[in-house]
């Protein structure tokens, strides 16, 4: 087995490191003091490629592989995880869902333009009583002529404030759960679209996460993605390529903890010694460490598996499950280390926890994932079955 990273990886690599240097790191504290979305940023990453890698190059995409995504989004999300998340929703999701289930139409008219970060996309899936559970969406969508008519409220989606574009699932036959759901691609100045925006809701100012109502909401029939009905299957989908992006931000998250955590032990100074010549402070750096490491690999791993076109579900949920949990333990050891700093805005650990403890909820939460593997793992439900 060969762990080396190809010249093109490591090209990914260096490519998020330079970006983050020049572009995020002197410009996050004044985002986050603002409040202020940095779309031009977002724009500048869509045109050195960071979200194509997952897309084919005919429609835009640069068809690197889920490694190069994956190499991509930890860089990114070790300098600021606001951005980071736009690799789901850039890269991974909206435009990926519609490579996979639109008509040339609808690829034409949207997936170069996510890719670039010329528009904004979002997924709206939760609502105020459906999260986990998909198929318990109540949000609808009739049919009426040469339209649908959308009814229902949205929850908790990230960047819808600042959308152009909303990946939305709604109820085309309420009776039938998970083989009533379709999925329609809606504009955001859409007429009986009002979104709100949802603030604190994570640990960065700039990230903007917004409720979504939708009231007598017509959109054009070629709205539909897929086929009525089977928006489930595009979903299901969907989240297969979120997956392998989430635990790589936890990743991210976690090694900016271990980044801030490191020299603040070196520095930091107690009983006239550094804390860092202290055991107990040794073990948690030590464990970070092995921790951080060891879900990295996962990641990785999940990415080849995808990139080999291999079925892995299963790997899916093991590496979230393990990398988001291993984010929050390490968020709380830096924080631990850093003592009162810990929970100060002069430092980055604050933020860095919230973070972490929405990765654990995003994309399936833990314990949602937690039964997928049990399940596989005793022959009750295997996890690739479709």
């Amino acid at each position: 087995m060969d762990f080396t990273l190809s010249e093109e990886h490591l090209g990914a690599q260096d490519l998020a490191r330079d970006f983050a240097r020049r572009e995020i790191l002197p410009r996050a504290q004044e985002w986050e003091r603002t409040g202020r979305f940095p779309r031009d940023v977002v724009r500048a990453m869509g045109e050195l490629g960071f979200f194509g890698c997952v897309i084919p190059e005919e429609w835009g995409g640069t068809g690197a592989g889920y490694l190069a995504h994956v190499l991509l989004v930890e860089g990114i999300s070790r300098a600021h995880f606001c951005l980071a998340t736009a690799f789901n929703v850039q890269g991974a999701s909206v435009p990926r869902a519609i490579v996979d289930w639109g008509t040339p139409e609808q690829k034409a008219r949207y997936v170069r333009a996510l890719v670039r970060g010329e528009i904004i996309g979002c997924h709206a899936i939760t609502e105020p009583n459906a999260g986990s559970d998909l198929a318990g969406i109540q949000a609808t969508a009739r049919r009426d002529g040469d339209a649908y008519v959308l009814n229902g409220t949205k929850m908790w989606i990230t960047y819808a404030p600042v959308a152009d574009l909303a990946l939305v699932f709604a109820k085309t036959n309420p009776a039938e759960r998970h083989r009533g759901i379709s999925a329609f691609l809606v504009e955001t100045d859409t007429p009986n679209l009002t979104i709100h925006r949802m603030d604190a809701v994570t640990g960065s100012n700039c990230l903007p996460t917004g409720e979504m109502a939708f009231q007598d909401c017509r959109v054009p029939a070629d709205a539909l993605l897929g086929p009525e009905n089977g928006g489930f299957r595009v979903a299901v989908k969907m989240l297969q390529s979120t997956r392998v992006t989430i635990p790589a931000r936890a990743v991210g998250n976690a090694q900016a903890c271990l980044d801030a955590a490191v020299p603040y032990a070196q520095q930091r100074h107690a009983f006239g010694v550094p804390i860092g010549t202290f055991q107990m402070i040794k073990k948690d750096i030590a464990e970070m460490t092995a921790h951080v490491a060891a879900a990295r690999l996962l990641v990785y791993q999940l990415a080849w598996l995808m990139d080999m076109g291999k079925p892995c579900a299963r790997e899916a949920s093991i590496a979230k499950l393990f990398a988001s949990e291993v984010g929050l333990t390490v968020a709380l050891r830096a924080q631990f280390i850093h003592g009162a700093y810990g929970f100060s805005k002069e430092y980055p650990i604050a933020g860095r926890l919230v973070e972490a403890q929405f990765l654990r909820i995003a994309e399936g939460t833990s314990n949602i994932h937690r039964l997928i593997i049990a399940d596989d793992a005793l022959g009750y439900k295997k996890a690739d079955r479709e």
